[in-house]
């Protein structure tokens, strides 16, 4: 299992709630900062989580992502 947290920055006071409709999101809350919202990723092969990035990436709302991945 490869886990991946995903910072998300969007203006959108719901985003956090839309993120938890994503395939392979296993959390995410908002947050204060530089981002509004964090997204915790689980997949099998390390390739999906770019998939799983791209679909967050789509959400309207969404200006951008920073993804960082766990190294183990």
């Amino acid at each position: 299992m490869v886990k991946a947290v995903v910072l998300v920055k969007s203006p959108k006071k719901l985003i956090a709630a839309r993120l938890k409709r994503v395939s392979s999101v296993k959390e995410s809350f908002a947050v204060s900062g530089q981002f509004d919202a964090v997204a915790i990723i689980e997949v099998n092969v390390l390739t999906h989580i770019k998939d799983i990035t791209i679909e967050i990436q789509k959400i309207t709302g969404v200006e951008r992502t920073e993804t960082m991945v766990q190294v183990q």
